[in-house]
């Protein structure tokens, strides 16, 4: 039975006043393009490599990846608060194939998980509920962050089991590409901020609020060309998804964390997930990506990319370009 790849960049500001109705709606056309794939394909099961923002995640303990067993949505940005469908024996033996080959990966029972990870559900599915979804958390925020390498190990093990299940399984990898949001660092967060980021805690309305407020004023500042945060970085960004079109994911195992961080910024570290999705996707035979998008957008402080693929024998048709 087949695996399919949808794979999304995500922003909180997609759904926050600011940006132009033109960006929005342009957007909004690739992600209903991207949900008819996924309509189509009608996944019996949902796996959602993701990052967090500090909502789920701290430093008291950050594995390099995580797989649920049960899980629920914190609500940030306006997206699902409560429990998702997360198939508990399902996600077990999952992860027990996982570190039998050979990949170290931590389980939890009472995952939080944010926007990330929500959000490509909502805009994909209809809803957060709408199918059966194993959330992995892929850590592309907190440094020390492990190689790029061992995201392509995971996703290779995770493809390796669920190919044998006989279902219809949808891979989302949810983040990324270029992009250099204001995400605390350790290094340089003091008081609460950094209190938030070690020992976290749930927020409280107010706290979302005021945080909203600040990507907000932030997004406005970098659109305009103000602020100190780093540039998107289009011509990375082409070379990355060319090189997933391409299926030359062997390639990345090259490419160094400072090197992505230079080039592409701190959020940058998010297309692990789309490298994670796709190796999944590989260890079946080749693939084609059909869905294709790509749009650099200052205004959501991100360079905005949707990709789905499929193994070759299952589509026959030519991709889509419009990017």
């Amino acid at each position: 039975m087949p695996l399919a790849v949808c794979c999304v960049s995500h922003s909180p500001l997609l759904d926050l006043p600011g940006p132009d109705p033109e960006l929005l709606a342009d957007i909004e056309s690739a992600l209903d393009e991207a949900a008819r794939f996924v309509r189509a394909f009608d996944p019996e099961v949902v796996v959602v490599f993701a990052p967090d923002h500090y909502n789920g995640f701290f430093y008291k303990l950050m594995p390099p990846f995580c797989i649920a067993a049960a899980a629920a949505g914190v609500g940030d940005y306006g997206t699902h608060a409560g429990p998702l469908d997360v198939p508990t024996v399902l996600a077990t033996e999952l992860a027990e194939a996982v570190l039998a080959a050979g990949v170290d990966v931590a389980v939890s029972l009472a995952m939080d998980v944010d926007h990330g990870t929500v959000q490509p559900l909502q805009r994909l599915l209809g809803s957060a509920t709408a199918r059966p979804v194993v959330p992995i958390f892929v850590n592309s925020v907190a440094v020390p962050l492990g190689p790029l390498r061992r995201a392509r190990a995971l996703g290779a093990a995770v493809g390796g089991h669920l190919s044998t299940l006989g279902k219809r399984v949808l891979m989302i990898g949810s983040g990324g590409l270029s992009h250099d949001p204001p995400v605390p660092a350790l290094a340089t967060a003091t008081g609460p901020v950094r209190e938030r980021i070690v020992h976290g805690g749930r927020m409280t309305a107010e706290q979302r609020n005021a945080r909203q407020q600040r990507v907000i004023e932030a997004a406005r500042e970098f659109a305009a060309g103000r602020g100190g945060l780093q540039p998107l970085n289009p011509e990375w960004d082409r070379r990355f998804l060319r090189m997933l079109d391409d299926g030359r994911l062997e390639e990345f195992d090259d490419w160094t964390n400072a090197r992505i961080t230079a080039a592409a910024g701190n959020s940058a570290h998010e297309v692990r997930t789309w490298v994670a999705a796709f190796a999944a996707l590989a260890g079946q035979g080749p693939y084609r990506t059909t869905v294709r998008y790509y749009r650099s957008a200052p205004a959501l402080i991100a360079g905005f990319a949707v990709r789905a693929a499929v193994a070759d024998q299952d589509n026959d048709s030519t991709a889509r370009r419009r990017a």
